[in-house]
């Protein structure tokens, strides 16, 4: 589905009503427009890898970032990647990621208190035993003390074991007992809104709080946060946790989130994939912009439509045209944004035959017809429905690409200033 304001109107109506939260002026939660997270893989006490990861991050579009604040040496670290990303113009907000200690790094280092623009608790490892609920009343009494905002993410990699041998016991007692993967759910589910509950009466107000509960199984995610959602209204940050690397890490992420964000239930979103050898961390975030885009939920960059070749288009001619075309789109995009009002909306089609090239190419904006096997060495160019080029030679990549910078320039307004 092409994302066109006409159908992301139709998919903000599906949106589940939650309470809007604010996260340093990124607005998470209806009627908001779903939100792009990612996560840091350096060693956040490394400022300067830190900060050149975070600030890559921004540039593919993620509208939230989060650090692992781990150590004492983190903690420090994270005011200083804060104001070197100011300084680079940088303004992503930056979500702390704590995990056992959290409350002593936030209470030593209020200076990373006051950095960050949200603070990540999980429940299942806030404290154990006695001491869990004065750590996670510490975190949250922070929160406040610094006017932050607070994503409660129970994970069942990490589930509240006291919780869980409770509730199975209390499974045992039933007429009819749930079987060991519902006990589960349910387990995730009351961690987080138990939490949140609790939360709320340490003073962090409704608007103040994200929930999450992430499995590593598709039907699993589903079933968990279609229960969440029907019984609660804060925003929820969707992922599918350990999702893999790959294609099996894009494919089970799509699966999960993408059945959840049709049904309206949804705020922010992260795909966490286990990058390939080599693979730049911003493979996520444009995951995650493909997924909402290709969804018709909202619009981040023009994208390519490109047929997948067969008997008829033996040339890679076509193939290469779209990498290059969408690859050009893509690193003119920051340069567009700032320039041009709507742009993200434009549609291109790059196609390899005459079966179906010339009538796909007349839907796009611009849109070009490849010559396929036999077929007359001419590509025809469409624009806005209409032929208005037919390009030959060797120079074809380049001139498609150069009227793609012309229609750019001529169809969309220049902002402002």
């Amino acid at each position: 589905m092409n994302s066109t304001p006409e159908t992301r109107i139709a998919a903000a109506a599906l949106r589940r009503h939650s309470v809007g939260v604010d996260v340093a002026g990124v607005q998470v939660g209806a009627p908001a427009p779903i939100v792009v997270q990612s996560m840091t893989n350096t060693d956040t006490a490394d400022v300067a890898a830190t900060t050149k990861q975070v600030a890559e991050l921004w540039r593919a579009g993620s509208e939230l970032v989060r650090l692992t604040v781990n150590t004492a040496e983190a903690a420090a670290a994270v005011p200083r990647i804060r104001e070197r990303l100011d300084m680079m113009g940088v303004g992503v907000p930056l979500i702390g990621d704590f995990h056992y200690n959290g409350h002593t790094l936030l209470t030593n280092e209020p200076a990373a208190a006051e950095a960050l623009a949200k603070y990540r608790i999980n429940p299942g490892n806030v404290g154990f035993g006695k001491k869990k609920d004065v750590q996670f009343s510490t975190i949250v009494e922070l929160a406040i003390r610094h006017g932050k905002p607070v994503r409660i993410g129970a994970n069942w990699g990490s589930l509240d074991q006291e919780l869980l041998a409770r509730m199975m016991d209390e499974n045992h007692e039933r007429a009819q007992p749930w079987d060991a993967p519902r006990v589960m759910r349910e387990a995730l589910i009351r961690s987080a809104l138990d939490s949140a509950a609790r939360a709320e009466e340490i003073g962090l107000a409704r608007n103040r709080i994200i929930l999450s509960c992430k499995v590593s199984g598709v039907q699993e995610l589903i079933a968990v946060y279609r229960d969440l959602a029907a019984r609660s209204d804060y925003a929820l940050h969707l992922g599918l946790t350990e999702a893999g690397i790959g294609s099996k890490g894009v494919v089970a992420s799509s699966a999960a989130l993408a059945v959840l964000l049709q049904e309206g239930i949804g705020d922010t979103i992260r795909i966490s994939l286990t990058p390939e050898p080599q693979e730049p961390r911003t493979r996520e975030v444009v995951v995650a912009q493909e997924l909402l885009q290709t969804m018709g939920l909202r619009a981040f960059t023009p994208m390519v439509t490109a047929c997948p070749g067969c008997g008829r288009t033996t040339s890679t001619f076509f193939q290469e045209l779209a990498k290059k075309v969408q690859d050009h789109v893509r690193a003119r995009m920051p340069e567009w944004r700032i320039q041009y009002d709507g742009v993200e909306n434009l549609t291109l089609a790059v196609m390899g035959c005459v079966v179906n090239g010339p009538g796909e190419s007349k839907h796009a904006n611009i849109g070009i017809s490849l010559p396929g096997s036999g077929e007359a060495p001419s590509a025809p160019v469409f624009i806005d429905g209409v032929k208005t080029h037919t390009l030959r030679g060797e120079g074809i990549a380049d001139e498609f690409v150069s009227l793609v910078e012309h229609y750019v320039a001529d169809k969309y307004r220049a902002k402002a200033g």
